[in-house]
């Protein structure tokens, strides 16, 4: 325990000052990696398997005397390269852009006002006020410390907490606190003296936070695939060079074949797909008041089936205000607008000493406002006395207190649980019923009750609470209504099988009547006293169905977490104080208040909600649900996709023919293909019925079973559709080998034009999903027919593609066949799944979590 220095109120910098060191000292910033420049993001793109093949065609044509073939297949590579790096700076900008955003913040004096900024805009001579939880944000000299402990094992390595005292001068480490310390216990004042690089952490080069975490169930499904899609690739072109060069000789046209293969094989769209849409995804959360610190956490919002959610500030609007006050048979109540009775005086003094002059919790907000407006007289708000100890809230003691020496003698002001204040001040049993009583009357109406106390006392504070002889002074009721748009958004949650569980340290009553007003159940609710004596199986079966936890401690929030868990749930926990991390790191989805949570909840969290408020989490999980379900749809396109790309450029080998298909064609689907999957899909709406949907299983595949058949079989529908094309062009019709194979690529493109249609109408019709807004479809379509009529037209390009001039009379009505032979496909599948029986219709699985 260290002594509260006095000093003279501070006003700290004004915003002139503090911009002016800002420009002179730099941001307060560590040494982070730094962005890659254009070279490496070249560099790095250019040692990606679909370039590495594409420049070894390119030297195999210069090899075989094709100077002109390999000139064009240059400017290839650099096309599809300039469209790679325009796509991976975009998603780092919005990974920078959020990691900015999920810096650590700083609680700063400028101008006499507390302010809270990011933690890079602090400079010397700034003021911070550092409370429980709070990352100290530069190095400082302490003004003030009452209790105060901070962790610097960061710096140190030593993991017991330093106490700390103030002293202006700094003399000695007791009397400083550095950078990226935590505090863990009390409050105080520091003067800034370094910042960034100046600072002990910034000189020992320590990195604080990372926003990428590590690799995700999704990540490693994809990696699978490509490592599947990659190995059948290589065995497709080595098994295509030995063929033309043991059969025909031919090894370098062996080669080019086989890399031509290799291409159409290769899925090098899958990690870009998952990449874009995490981080553009995450990006345009950070637009709806949720910022995302773990970017893979993204892949849960959509499975979430349990969001545990504090009550004060995400139910309710967090403005805690004295309504009603009690002692004995005196009763104020502000709804009667009546002036405070002089009994009742000395309960809201005493609420007030009870509280942090500086609150930062909206209760002491509360006292300390109601003392000033409703007492208001210098003599009972005491500012001349000095603040000797605090008492903070513990787990068997529901209460804090402050100590106070006043001129003449000294004075312990508590308040807390009624309950626990009734233990301190020994009432016996008649007045413990009649407190009760009027608790039972308090909370009946949704308000919050607080029970205050006094004590006067000799010599130094005492070790511990029980050791006071308290006398009770009466209750508090203080209301916090909730949020007007809760009620919508529970029922929005209701109707996307999403169970909600509001967990509060309030009274059982309160905690009922605010559920009955936002629409929850208070039927079923648990406390924490009782979650407490139950063992692991006992809990689970007490929460089957619970929607309220009521006296629940901050660090019972992990034991629900885990419960809830081996229930078979998918949990959302929400939480802002220090002891809510725990509970925070181990949901699937930890939530961090952005508003009043401390560093530590923000740290442990994944997910940050600036406004506090419980709607954004709901619209958190929609975009989940938009993300998962856009991912599914991107990645099956691109299986479809390659199943007419690889056959073409496999099947005329197979008969002896000559190659139809080659890298210059690769190269203008890639162009089709990447802008569609990263562009198209990544900004597809949430489908209407998205949130009335039952959540997905946590552990479902992106590509399951029967979508992977589906998709190749759409795929195969393409390839069917293109080679009978080929045959009745060039067999039956007569016309020359490339002026069919014009009319074959029409085809293919068009059909792929189809598919995209096709995966975005999933759930919908094809008329439905083209009066979907999509502005990226509309130029990858009007973009790809340009290019299309360009390659068929112009001669110059028909020569780049191997082309000859087709009829054109004829062109439109069987390149037609394509997109109607992929509506058919789809017309069929739909039927088909319509008409089986319901019992052998395999839908989605619906979550129930395990009855214990």
């Amino acid at each position: 325990m260290t002594t509260p220095q006095a000093i003279e109120p501070l006003s700290g910098l004004d915003d002139a000052d503090a911009a002016r060191r800002l420009a002179t000292d730099g941001p307060n910033i560590l040494a982070r990696e730094q962005q890659r420049g254009l070279l490496a993001l070249v560099g790095d793109v250019l040692r990606e398997p679909m370039f590495v093949l594409l420049l070894a065609c390119s030297a195999i044509y210069f090899v075989l005397g094709d100077l002109h073939e390999s000139l064009i297949l240059i400017g290839c590579v650099a096309l599809v390269l300039t469209i790679t790096i325009v796509q991976t700076h975009r998603t780092e900008r919005a990974v920078a852009a959020l990691r900015d955003m999920t810096s650590p913040r700083a609680l700063v004096v400028r101008g006499g006002v507390a302010r809270r900024i990011a933690g890079a805009e602090v400079v010397r001579g700034d003021l911070a006020l550092l409370h429980e939880g709070d990352r100290v944000p530069a190095d400082g000299v302490l003004l003030e410390a009452t209790s105060l402990a901070v962790d610097e094992s960061l710096l140190s390595g030593e993991s017991v907490p330093v106490d700390k005292r103030a002293d202006p001068e700094g003399q000695g480490p007791d009397t400083q606190v550095f950078a990226g310390s935590l505090v863990v216990k009390g409050h105080g004042m520091a003067r800034i003296s370094a910042t960034g690089a100046r600072s002990e952490i910034g000189k020992i080069g320590a990195s604080l936070a990372d926003l990428s975490g590590g690799t995700s169930r999704v990540q490693r499904e994809i990696g699978r695939l490509v490592r599947i899609f990659g190995v059948l690739g290589g065995l497709c072109c080595g098994l295509i060079v030995l063929f033309y060069g043991l059969a025909r000789g031919e090894w370098l046209s062996g080669l080019l074949a086989g890399i031509t293969l290799a291409m159409s094989l290769l899925p090098e769209e899958f990690p870009l797909v998952l990449t874009v849409f995490l981080a553009l995804g995450a990006w345009r959360m950070s637009q709806r008041n949720v910022l995302t610190r773990r970017i893979p956490a993204l892949e849960s919002l959509g499975a979430a089936t349990a969001l545990c959610v504090d009550k004060t500030g995400t139910l309710t609007v967090n403005r805690m205000t004295l309504i009603e006050l009690r002692a004995g048979e005196q009763v104020w109540q502000a709804e009667r607008d009546q002036p405070l009775p002089d009994p009742l005086r000395p309960l809201a003094e005493y609420a007030a000493l009870a509280s942090q002059r500086e609150a930062i919790d909206p209760m002491d907000a509360a006292c300390q406002r109601f003392c000033h407006e409703r007492v208001g007289d210098d003599e009972r708000l005491h500012h001349g006395w000095q603040l000797e100890r605090e008492y903070p809230l513990t787990p068997a003691l529901l209460a804090v207190a402050q100590a106070w020496r006043t001129p003449e003698g000294a004075v312990v002001a508590a308040k807390g649980a009624p309950e626990a204040i009734a233990e301190l001040c020994r009432l016996d049993e008649a007045a413990r019923a009649a407190v009760n009583a009027a608790v039972m009357a308090m909370t009946a109406t949704g308000q919050r009750v607080l029970a205050v106390a006094r004590a006067d006392y000799d010599g130094e504070p005492r070790a511990s609470l029980t050791d006071f002889a308290f006398t009770w002074l009466g209750l508090l009721g203080l209301h916090d209504p909730p949020r007007a748009e809760v009620p919508a958004a529970l029922a929005r949650c209701r109707e996307a099988g999403l169970r909600v569980i509001m967990i509060t340290g309030d009274a059982p009553g309160t905690a009922q009547a605010i559920a009955a007003k936002v629409g929850l159940s208070g039927q079923r609710i648990a406390t924490g006293r009782e979650l407490a004596e139950l063992d692991d199986a006992a809990l689970i079966a007490r929460l089957h169905g619970v929607e309220v936890c009521a006296r629940v401690l901050p660090a019972q929030k992990l034991r629900i977490v885990r419960a809830l868990q081996a229930a078979g749930e998918t949990v959302a926990m929400t939480g802002d104080g220090v002891n809510d991390a725990p509970a925070l790191k181990a949901a699937q989805i930890g939530v961090a208040m952005g508003g009043r949570g401390t560093d530590v909840a923000r740290e442990a969290a994944a997910i940050v909600l600036t406004r506090d408020d419980f709607t954004d989490l709901v619209a958190a999980v929609a975009e989940g649900r938009r993300i998962f379900a856009n991912l599914r749809k991107a990645l099956g396109f691109i299986v479809a996709v390659h199943v007419p790309i690889a056959g073409l450029a496999l099947v005329p080998l197979l008969f002896g023919l000559p190659m139809v298909f080659h890298p210059v064609h690769v190269v203008f689907l890639e162009l089709i293909i990447d802008p569609a999957c990263s562009v198209v899909f990544e900004a597809e709406p949430a489908e209407p019925d998205a949130m009335r949907r039952p959540p997905r299983p946590a552990d479902a595949p992106l590509l399951d079973r029967r979508m992977l058949l589906a998709c190749l079989a759409q795929g195969a529908t393409v390839l069917a559709a293109c080679l009978a094309v080929l045959y009745l062009g060039h067999v039956r019709l007569g016309l020359t080998l490339p002026a069919a194979q014009s009319v074959m690529f029409a085809t293919l493109i068009l059909a792929d034009l189809g598919l995209i249609l096709t995966h975005r109408a999933q759930n919908t019709s094809w008329l439905a999903s083209l009066r979907t807004p999509n502005r990226a479809l509309r130029w990858v379509m009007l973009g790809t027919l340009v290019l299309l009529a360009a390659a068929l037209t112009i001669p110059g390009m028909r020569t780049l593609f191997h082309f000859e001039a087709p009829p054109y009379a004829s062109v439109f009505a069987w390149t037609l066949v394509g997109p109607l032979c992929v509506l058919l496909f789809e017309a069929v599948t739909r039927l088909w799944a319509r008409r089986r029986p319901a019992g052998q219709i395999k839908q989605a699985p619906i979550h129930r979590p395990r009855a214990a």
